[in-house]
């Protein structure tokens, strides 16, 4: 019985996009019981990937936001997020700025002789 539980491997996903539009997928078999640390461990991704040693990064399964300490279940997609580059509300202000008034989110549509927004 001993062979049986030591033999049972769990299969979870790894996903890192490196950069927009790229997209790495690892798929891993993992003992269960392992952890996301230790499944990033295991992955070797680090050495891949230095720049994930420097700070620790944002971790999801799912899309949900996890600790290096969750354990792992079956099926599982382990998420390794990059930090946000500009802040969006930022980025938002400048495109309404680019755009201008008149072409921009409440204000595209305008009915004849009306004010803008309404």
């Amino acid at each position: 019985m001993a062979k049986a539980e030591g033999a049972a491997l769990l299969k979870i996903t790894l996903v890192y996009s490196p950069a927009p539009r790229q997209v790495r997928e690892w798929t891993l078999e993992l003992a269960i019981g392992t952890t996301v640390s230790q499944a990033l461990a295991a992955s070797g991704i680090s050495k891949e990937f230095p720049e994930l040693q420097v700070g620790r990064p944002a971790l999801g399964i799912w899309g949900r936001k996890t600790t290096p300490g969750q354990v792992l279940q079956e099926g599982d997609r382990l998420e390794i997020y990059r930090g946000l580059r500009v802040d969006p509300k930022v980025a938002r202000r400048e495109r309404f700025n680019r755009q201008g008034v008149k072409r921009a989110g409440l204000f595209a549509k305008t009915r004849a002789g009306a004010k803008a927004g309404y």
